[in-house]
């Protein structure tokens, strides 16, 4: 067997790599003309290629700029306050459960589009929660938090139908003390009652901060209908499109009016009520501040607009972390926040 040593090996690689380099140029120099111009074609096109590279490489180091919110054709960068435009005061009662987080993050990714807004997050709770406490501090928003604990015996139990009890009832009023000691006369803006599980559109905002006392407008997917709403006639409202209970005072939802924040100071101890009947929490608290029906103002293109949905979160089933405990000794991982 014959052995090629290393230095055999470099020599017969050195004659190999000249034979190839004669043989090249002597079919450069007899190829027909075509094929050159076929050669210069593809360096040309490879060239483009790196330089269409380069610039794309380019195009990501342009600095990043501030994200921009776009209405109709008109361009628009929304800053988070606007000298002497009015605020609004946003009253949002929460409750500790699974889909929490979730229906809070939704609604502030809309709020973080508003400029001059206060959100005031009330927990029903004997403490504030760290889950909510952390959540508001990264959430970007002007906030305030609070906690107010239902009675007992005022509470749903896990299987009762959402309309048994009234809900969200000392928070809500938790939030309007809030305003009554921290604001005065001089303030500027308008009160707005949002539930964490809602839909809301950012143009619905922009109607409701110039109210003068009360202002109304239509609730998507409320009271059993596609929606409710006031009826308007020459601009006034003159009745409402309801089905259930419509001979009460103001028989809207919770979601479909604001109240100017300098006409609630003319009240400042009006208050929702425990212990008024199913549907009638707007009414008592609308009637306290002596509110008649031609004091409304009607928003969202008369009535003829949806700009917020009573939206409802299915509850969530965990019936697999049961069949995991089981199987394996263990649900999924209870450090991990959800």
């Amino acid at each position: 067997m014959v052995m090629i040593t290393p230095r055999f090996k470099k020599k017969y690689l050195f004659l190999c790599f000249f034979a190839f380099q004669f043989f090249l140029m002597f079919y450069i120099s007899w190829c027909p003309t075509e094929d050159l111009s076929r050669m210069e074609k593809l360096v040309l096109i490879y060239q483009k290629q790196i330089m269409t590279q380069d610039l794309e490489l380019k195009k990501l180091k342009v600095p990043v700029t501030r994200p921009k919110i776009y209405y109709g054709t008109e361009q628009k960068i929304l800053p988070k306050y606007i000298k002497d435009l009015p605020y609004i005061y946003a009253i949002t009662p929460t409750y500790t459960r699974l889909e929490q987080k979730a229906e809070l993050t939704r609604l502030s990714q809309t709020l973080l589009h508003i400029p001059n807004f206060h959100w005031i997050v009330i927990e029903d709770a004997i403490t504030k929660t760290q889950l909510v406490t952390k959540f508001l501090r990264n959430s970007g928003l002007n906030y305030t938090h609070l906690n107010a604990l239902t009675p007992k015996h005022y509470k749903l139990e896990e299987k009762d139908p959402n309309w048994l009890k009234p809900r969200g009832v000392l928070q809500r009023n938790a939030g309007l003390e809030w305003i009554v000691t921290n604001r005065n006369n001089k303030s500027n803006g308008v009160i707005y009652f949002m539930d964490d599980d809602n839909t809301y559109s950012l143009k619905l905002f922009d109607e409701i901060r110039f109210t003068e006392k009360v202002s109304v407008w239509p609730v998507g997917l409320s009271g059993g209908l596609r929606f409710e709403s006031p009826i308007v006639t020459n601009n006034e409202v003159s009745n409402w499109f309801v089905y259930w209970k419509p001979e009460r005072p103001f028989p809207m939802d919770m979601a479909g009016f604001a109240i100017n924040l300098n006409f609630f100071l003319q009240y400042p101890e009006a208050r929702f009520s425990l212990r008024v009947q199913r549907g009638y929490q707007e009414s008592t608290l609308l009637s306290q501040l002596h509110v008649k029906l031609n004091d409304l103002e009607p928003k969202a293109n008369d009535c003829k607009e949806i700009l917020v949905w009573h939206t409802r979160t299915e509850k969530t089933k965990l019936k697999n972390e049961d069949k995991l405990k089981l199987k394996y000794g263990h649900g999924s991982d209870l450090t991990i926040e959800v």
